[in-house]
């Protein structure tokens, strides 16, 4: 239950908001043994990019709990406590092997499976490296990211292919990695806010984007068999630009490109950018994307695109604060809500409906967690592939007569478009 703070009716009546209620704790805590933390251990995660593992292991912290990640000599990827069993010493200053990962203090040697290898030091009869393990959790390599399941190693479930992944005629690469000052929940619910992108991103701060991101959408808002799309549709024209950026449970989010004009009539396009928002603790989290880049002829993708260096705008705060405050974007209006947001002192409105869909999902699934169930979005056959759908299309559809008719036009498209693409699904149908 969300404590919320009095709903203010009169001038002057800050008095009345000196106690900030608390966080909510079901949604944003993320530590062992607390519901939304239990809940995030279910599915596989990543934690870092392929090529971060080099020679050094490297210190993560992921879901409250501090880990080391290391590749072997054999190419093996260990992710190990980060503490020694033996004393306590760090393993982040450990010495990387042929076979596992060796502490710096003592010499203890450990498998990339938590196996002890060796206990230099102990008498040659010891069998105290037989009788214990350290903590290890698996570990899959994919698409350039390490990935680690940190749940109950009874129920790790298949990892997840996605059909945005695999799709013919495009190459998915590493992007950027950016860490927030705050909860998880905050930065993924952003992706539910499609009005966001017409102001922040084009009245208040010029056009980030295109141009055409500044006309306000109609918006609608739909549950998917893996998360949650929203439908945002645009009069350009005598055409109707019908956009849907998606969040896959429960942390992934998918984005559709930003360089659409909806001059041009396309069929679904499918995302630019895979991005998960990885809960580091309670109030930190980490962004780690994948992009999408085309190889097909006729759909092309910007070069910078396909520049790994090259960030999106406004990802980072700039330099001085008061361009910050002259040009607020993404990092500025996410962080800004505090640490951990105070869901009982906001007030959501009609726009809003997807942020409160999104959570009532998480919800569900930390209760599924609870009960002993399978959340949704949680796969065990490891041969399918997994369909999404986000998007951006743009048919011809002239204007109603009126703008009202108008309106409630755009909202049909958009419906229609995605009732269709949610029963045959187009970029399952490519993979396939």
């Amino acid at each position: 239950m969300v404590t919320r703070a009095p709903y203010l009716k009169a001038r002057y009546s800050g008095y009345h908001h000196r106690h900030v209620p608390q966080e909510d704790t079901e949604l944003t805590h993320v530590g062992p043994d607390t519901p939304c933390g239990e809940y995030m251990r279910r599915f596989w995660q990543p934690i870092c990019y392929s090529d971060e593992l080099k020679d050094l292991p490297i210190k993560v912290k992921i879901l409250g709990e501090e880990l080391v990640a290391f590749r072997d000599g054999s190419g093996e990827v260990g992710l190990l406590e980060l503490h020694c069993p033996h004393r306590g010493t760090s393993l982040e200053f450990g010495l990387v092997g042929a076979k596992g990962i060796r502490c710096c203090y003592h010499g203890w040697l450990f498998d990339c499976d938590g196996t002890i290898l060796e206990t230099p030091g102990e008498p040659a009869h010891s069998k105290l490296k037989d009788r214990l393990f350290h903590g290890a959790y698996p570990v899959h390599e994919a698409h350039g990211l390490i990935f680690a399941y940190l749940g109950p190693p009874e129920k790790m479930p298949a990892f997840p292919t996605y059909d945005s992944f695999v799709r013919p005629g495009y190459r998915v690469i590493p992007g950027q990695k950016y860490i927030y000052p705050c909860n998880w929940l905050q930065i993924l619910e952003n992706t539910m806010d499609a009005i966001h992108t017409s102001f922040l991103h084009t009245i208040v701060s010029g056009a980030v984007f295109t141009d055409e991101f500044g006309v306000l959408p109609e918006l609608e808002f739909m549950e998917t068999p893996v998360g949650i799309i929203y439908i945002a549709t645009r009069r350009i024209g005598d055409n109707i630009w019908s956009r849907s950026v998606e969040n896959v449970l429960p942390t992934l989010q998918q984005v559709a490109p930003i360089w659409e004009t909806g001059q041009h009539e396309i069929a679904f396009s499918g995302p630019m950018m895979s991005r998960w928002i990885v809960p580091i603790d309670d109030t930190n989290s980490m962004q780690i994307e994948l992009r999408h880049v085309s190889e097909t002829p006729g759909i092309v993708t910007p070069d910078w695109w396909a520049d790994r260096s090259v960030m999106l705008p406004g990802q980072m705060p700039p330099d001085t604060y008061e361009e910050a405050q002259r040009r607020p974007q993404d990092f500025e209006a996410q962080v800004s809500q505090r640490p951990i947001a105070i869901h009982g002192m906001e007030h959501l409105g009609t726009t809003d409906r997807g942020i409160t869909m999104f959570r009532n999902q998480i919800r569900r699934g930390v209760k599924a967690v609870k009960a002993g169930d399978d959340p949704v979005g949680l796969f065990h056959d490891e041969d399918a592939v997994i369909p999404t759908y986000c998007n951006n299309t743009v048919v011809r559809v002239p204007p109603a007569k009126t703008p009202e008719l108008d309106k409630k036009l755009l909202r049909e498209t958009g419906r229609r478009l995605a009732a269709g693409y949610l029963k045959a699904p187009p970029l399952l149908a490519a993979a396939e």
